[in-house]
């Protein structure tokens, strides 16, 4: 049976639990982790390939560590030239959105007379990009990070990504690194990797910021490594809603509920509606559609929608405003709307990674082709944490300038409030100044 909340009727408890995720808890993982980190730390390659070996059942060197030329130009001959067009026509149109998000790179503007203070913006000087693989192949995380990397002018980009056993990367992967103009791939993966990324090895140079999901493991390497490098924003199990009123087609309702859940047994997919009749043919539909499904994604949608463990499920409000707030307060990941006018409450809108407005907008197209990012902040974060973006790859520097006209105004006030806060070098720096 396919969960159902009625949201009018949750206690404190209840309602707790429908917000929250099923995120593994990290904590858990830290002491597990932290000697891996600290091997790579002192160790090096030799840790490295120890533990890639251990836990990614592969035998490297530290000669083959990274991708070469030659396995980046077979790629694009191996991979089929259908996908190789659905990679080029993606990648285009990220690009382009993301081409309009960049900011001038510097600026002034006079806050008083002789008196100029701006910004200028520089990229990051060096980021790894870290692509998982698991037991699929995912080039859109390739594209989805590497297109603002490259717009925003890193000098240094670095990918790693996990190798199958056979010590081969993902072809589709490399073919969209190679598009974008990323070449530094190195086949490693897991804690090892992100501790590589950050104190470096005999082979490979450190990184100032590493970026992008990866597993439990990944995620509980970046909170140790936290005030070493950037780890950039928080990527946990996928999650949506699905915000609906009562003129939503149910199937297309049941259909997008699928999207997020089929990730894993972990993600969380939820409809939020002030239709029951929305609800009830929902109910219906969703567990033939969910049969259908091949294993193991058949098996993730009946662990999210109808487990005791899982976290997808049916939500019912008073009113399409309880489904708004009740959705800004859950600030999921991808954020769905299936209502008569999606435009007209779009304002009210405030917290998810993405918003993708009308029945011809499906969570797959933002996944892929549309052009915003799909890297996005989960678990909540969303309160807090924006998109994946040029800016996650840019760094702002404040700037000023100032005359002697704009001296004699700001000097008395810089004297006195020095003086009052305790900073007597402070105040003579301005006083005895000329």
């Amino acid at each position: 049976m396919v969960h159902f909340y009625e949201l009018a009727s949750l206690d404190a408890t209840q309602r707790a639990r429908l917000l929250r995720r099923a995120e593994v808890a990290i904590d858990d993982l830290l002491e597990y982790v932290r000697p891996i980190v600290q091997a790579v730390r002192t160790r090096g390659n030799e840790a490295l390939l120890e533990f890639m070996e251990r836990f990614d059942h592969v035998q490297l060197t530290p000669d083959n560590l990274r991708v070469s030329r030659e396995e980046i130009d077979r790629a694009h001959d191996l991979l089929d030239k259908d996908i190789h067009r659905a990679i080029e026509h993606a990648i285009q149109n990220v690009r382009t959105f993301h081409e309009r998000q960049m900011p001038h790179e510097q600026w002034f503007t006079q806050v008083a007379p002789g008196v100029m203070a701006g910004e200028k913006i520089t990229p990051i000087s060096s980021v790894a990009l870290y692509v998982p693989r698991g037991k699929g192949a995912f080039p859109s995380v390739m594209y989805m990070l590497a297109t603002p990397a490259t717009i925003a002018g890193v000098p240094r980009i670095v990918v790693c990504t996990p190798p199958a056993p056979t010590g081969e990367v993902d072809p589709a992967s490399l073919v969209a690194a190679d598009l974008c103009g990323v070449h530094e791939i190195y086949r490693i993966g897991g804690a090892q990797a992100i501790a590589a990324m950050a104190y470096g090895t005999e082979t490979i140079e450190r990184v100032r910021k590493v970026t992008g999901p990866g597993n439990p493991y990944v995620s509980a390497a970046k909170r140790l490594l936290y005030g070493t490098l950037d780890v950039g924003l928080p990527a946990g199990p996928s999650e949506s809603i699905l915000l609906a009123d009562d003129s939503a087609d149910p199937e297309l309702v049941a259909r997008d509920l699928l999207v997020e859940a089929e990730h894993g047994p972990d993600s969380s997919s939820l409809l939020v509606t002030d239709s029951r009749a929305l609800i009830e043919a929902v109910q219906e539909l969703l567990p033939a559609k969910i049969a259908a499904l091949p294993e193991p994604r058949q098996t993730f949608c009946r662990t999210g929608f109808e487990s005791e463990k899982g976290t997808g499920g049916l939500v019912l409000t008073g009113s399409l405003q309880e489904a708004i707030d009740f959705t800004n307060e859950y600030a999921p990941e991808h954020l769905q709307v299936h209502t008569r006018e999606p435009f007209a409450i779009l304002p009210q809108l405030n917290n998810a990674g993405e918003i993708l407005l009308g029945a011809h907008t499906p969570t797959p197209l933002g996944n892929y082709s549309l052009g915003t990012n799909a890297i996005l902040p989960t678990g909540g974060f969303a309160h807090t944490f924006s998109c994946t973006s040029v800016f996650d790859f840019l760094k702002r520097t404040g700037l000023g300038y100032v005359t002697s006209e704009g001296y004699a105004g700001l000097s008395e006030t810089t004297h006195r409030l020095a003086e009052f806060e305790g900073f007597p070098s402070h105040a003579r720096a301005i006083r005895d100044r000329f």
